[in-house]
């Protein structure tokens, strides 16, 4: 059974562009590689024509990956988020309790990640320990190197 995500119209525009890249762009390219390699004589002899295979097959397996993730794809609209606890798509700060660093993550799917611009994976070990939290919560969250503790500061939209 696939999981659901919950994407921002925006994410969900950048899956389905990337995932028509793949079908459109990529897939014919492949198989233009195929051709010309198959072009070139003895199949049994040619490494060129066996990466080209080798390569249909990875690109494959990546556009199936894709469409399954954005068959199981939900839009999720901002405006009815309730923040009273984390969800998927809450903006959120927190307080490191160790070292006193305050923070602020928007939550998202794990397509969608991206820590530069302050979005982490409600997959990732942090995204988990958060989701569900109120103002005020203490989450504890199990990190490689031990067990951090976040402050629950603020929820937001």
């Amino acid at each position: 059974m696939s999981k659901v995500s919950y994407y921002t119209a925006d994410g969900l525009k950048k899956l389905r562009d990337e995932l028509n890249q793949l079908r459109d762009v990529e897939r014919p390219r492949a198989s233009q590689a195929i051709a010309e390699a198959r072009d070139k004589g003895d199949l049994s002899e040619n490494a060129e024509y066996d990466a080209a295979k080798e390569a249909q097959g990875l690109l494959e397996m990546k556009i199936a990956k894709l469409e399954e993730v954005y068959a199981n794809a939900r839009l999720i609209d901002e405006s009815q988020l309730d923040t009273s606890k984390i969800l998927v798509h809450s903006n959120v700060k927190i307080k490191n309790l160790t070292n006193g660093a305050e923070m602020k993550y928007k939550l998202v799917a794990q397509s969608e990640a991206d820590l530069k611009a302050g979005k982490i994976s409600v997959d990732s070990p942090i995204g988990k320990g958060l989701l569900g939290k109120k103002v005020g919560d203490i989450a504890e969250v199990q990190v490689p190197n031990g067990t951090l503790k976040f402050e629950i500061l603020d929820i937001s939209r």
